[in-house]
């Protein structure tokens, strides 16, 4: 299999097993063979509006339903820097999501100055890591060059970095293929640092690149890395405006496999088997601000996608409902419903129980009806200098939302009441969102330099 997939990664100009995995000590092995370590410690699924089912595997950053929730489970309320379950030193500093299949978890680290992927036990020790080409680091203060998440299919974990790297390693860590997207299409020309993550149809890889300059959607093929299809993705608009840092949704359109793709002033339908355009909508900037790069990610509630846009940050929120229905150019009749006065910038928003879930820039949060944009309730957690960058994690009716500066709030959100249950400090930055260990009742949070599980 091994010898059969060098020679398909060379017939396609890929770079074949370029990679090395090293354990804790001095002791490197051979490229590609990764050392097992034992040291301490609408969407497809569902453009619904139900939230992830308990006992189910957490394969991308926002979960199963791409909605950043679970309905069930008793999450714990109180944690901190030193109470926890375990507590594992990151090999160097992301931002990326863990993700978790089978037991174990992936994330996306720095480690010796290149980029890559860690594999933990869930009781915290490192099982093996593999390493690829030098890491590209971040430049904003809130950044790393392993901003973008891993999602799995079950077989394998696709992994993007900002240098470039794009791969698909086996569950033991070995390559399956790699390539670099950089040297193959240039660099980007984002002013911050790549955010969007790999996401996944039934038979490709999707990535997608959104900047000033020629912008793409592309898939590849799970098995060789062979690329099978790239349509460009261009608008004119204001300065930062066609810059994107979201991650596409895997969808239902009229009984066909699509990607909703949101950036440069436009939420897109394409067709998962070609790439094509199917549906279109524009208006989001009707008075052509500029600065608007979109970075929260749109979630799905029955057949309404929620779009928050503008610059919460500043002042200047907008939040659109727009219904997924028609074909081509609905710019006129999809937009049901539009805010002014609510919305987020960074930080994506969930869904849960019917609702879309806003923690705001400044923490903020609300509660919002996807069908008429009304809010249901709304609250805030204490005020306080610092934003808010990880997205927020709904676990069995209590919401997870890390500061930047590490505080973790946990709030009760039952029965449409908002009550802040607990502040938990962290000891060191969290930008990564909060992952529920399915089945457990544990909190995977990833901070700057540690990995933390969190449980009663």
């Amino acid at each position: 299999m091994l010898t059969h997939r060098l020679a398909a990664c060379l017939a396609l100009g890929l770079a074949p097993l370029a990679v090395s995995s090293v354990a804790a000590s001095d002791n490197v092995p051979s490229a590609g063979a990764p050392v097992k370590l034992a040291s301490a410690p609408t969407t497809l699924a569902a453009a619904s509006a139900a939230s992830s089912p308990a006992g189910t595997d957490w394969r991308s950053w926002r979960g199963p339903l791409d909605t950043g929730s679970v309905s069930e489970g008793n999450y714990p309320v109180k944690f901190d820097a030193e109470k926890h379950l375990w507590r594992t030193e990151l090999p160097g500093r992301g931002c990326s999501t863990p993700i978790i299949l089978s037991g174990k978890i992936y994330v996306t680290s720095p480690a010796d100055g290149k980029d890559s992927l860690v594999c933990y036990h869930l009781d915290g020790h490192e099982l093996w890591r593999t390493l690829f080409a030098a890491e590209n680091p971040g430049k904003h203060r809130n950044g790393s060059g392993s901003n973008a998440s891993p999602v799995t299919d079950g077989q394998a974990v696709f992994v993007y970095f900002k240098s470039g790297a794009f791969a698909a390693v086996e569950l033991d860590g070995k390559i399956r293929w790699q390539t670099n997207l950089v040297e193959r299409f240039g660099k980007d020309t984002l002013f911050w640092d790549h955010g969007t993550s790999p996401v996944m149809t039934e038979r490709h890889v999707i990535m997608a690149r959104m900047h000033k300059g020629e912008s793409w959607l592309a898939a590849f093929d799970k098995v060789t890395g062979e690329m099978a299809w790239k349509v460009a993705r261009n608008y004119e608009t204001p300065v930062e405006c066609d810059h994107g840092y979201t991650t596409p949704l895997v969808i239902r359109h009229e009984g066909k496999e699509s990607l909703l793709v949101w950036g440069a002033e436009h939420l897109t339908i394409h067709d998962a088997a070609d790439g094509q355009v199917v549906w279109s909508c524009g208006d989001f900037n009707p008075d052509a601000e500029k600065l608007w790069p979109a970075i929260a990610m749109p979630v799905i509630v029955g057949d309404m996608a929620i779009i928050a846009y503008g610059r919460n940050d500043r002042g200047k929120p907008l939040l659109f409902g727009i219904k997924l229905t028609g074909s081509g150019d609905v710019t006129k009749t999809a937009h049901i419903w539009k805010r002014t006065d609510i919305g987020t910038f960074v930080p994506s928003p969930a869904a849960y129980e019917g609702k879309v879930i806003l923690v705001r820039d400044k923490g903020e949060v609300a509660a919002v009806d996807p069908k008429t944009g009304k809010s249901v309730w709304e609250g805030a957690f204490p005020k306080h200098r610092t934003n808010y960058y990880a997205s927020p994690l709904v676990a069995g009716g209590k919401l997870y939302a890390p500061r930047e500066d590490g505080t973790v709030f946990v709030a009760s959100i039952k029965g449409d009441k908002f009550e802040v249950l607990s502040e938990n400090n962290m000891g060191e930055s969290v930008i990564g969102s909060p992952v529920p260990v399915p089945g457990t009742n544990r909190i995977l949070i990833r901070g700057e330099k540690h990995l933390f599980c969190l449980g009663e």
